[in-house]
C-alpha cells in the first residue's frame, strides 16, 4: 500500500481541526444565520415594493374609472336632462320662482292692466321636455276674432305644484266686442276642454239658454285651453265652426289640463278686465254643474256691486300633506297648515271690479296649482274677504238626486251621473208649482 503524501495529510489533518473546533461551528453558524436573513429581508423589501406598486395602479385604475363615468354621466345628463328628472327640476324650479314675483304688467292700447298668462303644461310633459322661451305677446288691440290656427308649442311649467304666472298668451279665439254690445248683468264663464262638445252643447239648451232674467241680460261664454300635443286641423275648424255659430267661445293658447286650471282662470280673469268690465257681475262655473239662473240673479241684485266675491266659502281648509292626493302642496312651499277662505271653484262670483284687482295681486303671490285656493291667496293679499251666501246650501258642494222642489231652491249644484240634464231641464221649466 503506497505511503501518503505529508503535506496532504498535514493540511487535511488542519483542516479537520478546524471543522471540528467549537469557535469555527459557532462563527459559521452566525454567518449563516446572517446570510439568511439579508435574503428574507431582501424577500419582504421586494414584497412591499410590489404590494405598493399595485396599490399605485389600482388607485390610478379607480380614479381613472371614476372620471370616465363622471365625463359620460356630465354628457348624458347634458343631452337628455330627463335621466335626473328631479334633480334637474329641483334645481330649475328654484331659479324661477324668484323671478316671478319681479314681473311687470304689461299694458294694453286701451290703456287696461293686463298680466299675460304662462302655459303650463302637466307633470309627465315636464318629465320628458325642459321648459323653453315664450313667444312675444301680440297687442290686445291687434287680436282677431278668429286666428289662422292655434299655438303649436306649448311652454313647460317650472315645477309640478308652481305656475309660471304672470306671462305670455294669445287669444286664438275671442269675441271682444260682445259685452260692449249687450251690457250684461252678469257674465257666465264656463271652464271646459275644448273637444267636449256636449257639454257646450247640453249647456246652451239647459240653463245657459236664459239670457233674459228679470229684466237683466245674462251672456254665456266658454272657456277653452287647447290640446296638449296641439289641436288637430280638423278639430280647430270645427271649434272656429262653433264659434261662428254660437259667438260664446273664448280660446287661448295654454295647455288644457287639470295643472293649468290656474292659468285657465286668471285667463278668465284678464278677458273680463280687458273686453267685459262693464257687466256687474261674473259666475265662474264648471261645465258639470248646474245652474239656477233665476235664483242667481236674485241673489246678485241684493249684492255689494264692488270688493265682492261670495259661493261655497271653505274656511281654514287643511293643507294636503300627503304625496298621493289631487290637492297635495309641499311644506316648503306653503309651510303653514291652513288656507285662507277661499270660494271653492265649483261655482263662484265676483263683481267685476276685482279682476284688475287680482291680477294685480298675483304679481306678488306665487301661482300654485290649485286655482281656488290661489284666488284665496290673492284675495288674503288685497285684504279682501270672500262673502258666504246668505244660505249656504244655494251652492251644493255634493251631486243631489233631482227633485223639482230641491232644485227650485238652490243656485248651483253637482248632478248624479245616472241625470239625464235635457229631461232634468224639461221638468224643471215646466208649468207648475215647484213644490
Amino acid at each position: 500500500m503506497p505511503s501518503m503524501d505529508p503535506h496532504f495529510s498535514s493540511a487535511t489533518s488542519e483542516k479537520r481541526k478546524k471543522l471540528t473546533n467549537p469557535l469555527t461551528l459557532k462563527r459559521t453558524s452566525v454567518k449563516a444565520a446572517q446570510s439568511e436573513e439579508m435574503l428574507n429581508g431582501s424577500r419582504a423589501l421586494h414584497s412591499r415594493r410590489c404590494w405598493c406598486f399595485l396599490q399605485r395602479h389600482y388607485f390610478l385604475c379607480i380614479l381613472l374609472t371614476g372620471a370616465v363615468f363622471f365625463m359620460c354621466n356630465t354628457s348624458m345628463k347634458t343631452v337628455m336632462p330627463d335621466l335626473n328628472a328631479k334633480l334637474w327640476m329641483e334645481n330649475l324650479s328654484k331659479k324661477l320662482m324668484a323671478p316671478i314675483e319681479k314681473l311687470d304688467l304689461v299694458s294694453d292700447e286701451a290703456g287696461r292692466t293686463a298680466v299675460a298668462v304662462h302655459q303650463f303644461d302637466d307633470w309627465m310633459s315636464l318629465m320628458s321636455v325642459p321648459p323653453t322661451a315664450g313667444k312675444t305677446r301680440e297687442p290686445r288691440a291687434k287680436l282677431h276674432t278668429q286666428a289662422s290656427g292655434p299655438n303649436q308649442a306649448p311652454n313647460k311649467f317650472p315645477a309640478p305644484y308652481l305656475v309660471k304666472y304672470p306671462s305670455e298668451y294669445h287669444f286664438v279665439i275671442n269675441e271682444p266686442l260682445k259685452c260692449e254690445k249687450e251690457k250684461p248683468f252678469v257674465v257666465l264663464i264656463v271652464q271646459v276642454a275644448p273637444h267636449n262638445r256636449a257639454h257646450r252643447h247640453i249647456i246652451r239648451s239647459t240653463w245657459g239658454s236664459q239670457s233674459r232674467v228679470f229684466g237683466r241680460t245674462v251672456l254665456l261664454f266658454f272657456l277653452l285651453g287647447q290640446e296638449k300635443t296641439g289641436e288637430a286641423p280638423q278639430l280647430h275648424r270645427q271649434l272656429l265652426r262653433e264659434s261662428r255659430q254660437h259667438r260664446d267661445l273664448i280660446q287661448s293658447d295654454f295647455v288644457d289640463c287639470y295643472r293649468n286650471l290656474t292659468i285657465k282662470t286668471m285667463v278668465m280673469l284678464e278677458w273680463l278686465d280687458s273686453y267685459c268690465s262693464s257687466a256687474s257681475y261674473a259666475m265662474k262655473i264648471d261645465s258639470d254643474m248646474f245652474l239656477n239662473v233665476r235664483n242667481l240673479v236674485i241673489m246678485l241684485l241684493k249684492a255689494p256691486k264692488t270688493n265682492y266675491m261670495t259661493g261655497r266659502v271653505d274656511y281654514r281648509a287643511t293643507v294636503q300633506r300627503d304625496p298621493s292626493s289631487k290637492w297635495y302642496l309641499p311644506q316648503d312651499l306653503y309651510p303653514r297648515p291652513t288656507y285662507p277662505p277661499y270660494a271653492l271653484g265649483l261655482g263662484y262670483i265676483l263683481s267685476l271690479d276685482l279682476p284688475k284687482k287680482l291680477i294685480v295681486a298675483s304679481r306678488h303671490v306665487k301661482a300654485i296649482y290649485i286655482e281656488d285656493v290661489y284666488l284665496g291667496l290673492c284675495m288674503e293679499h288685497l285684504q279682501i274677504h270672500p262673502k258666504p251666501p246668505r244660505n249656504r246650501d244655494h251652492f251644493h258642494l255634493y251631486p243631489m238626486n233631482y227633485s223639482r222642489c230641491t232644485f227650485s231652491e238652490i243656485i248651483v249644484t253637482a248632478t248624479t251621473p245616472e241625470t239625464d240634464p235635457l229631461k232634468l231641464w224639461r221638468d224643471f221649466i215646466a208649468p207648475g208649482p215647484d213644490c
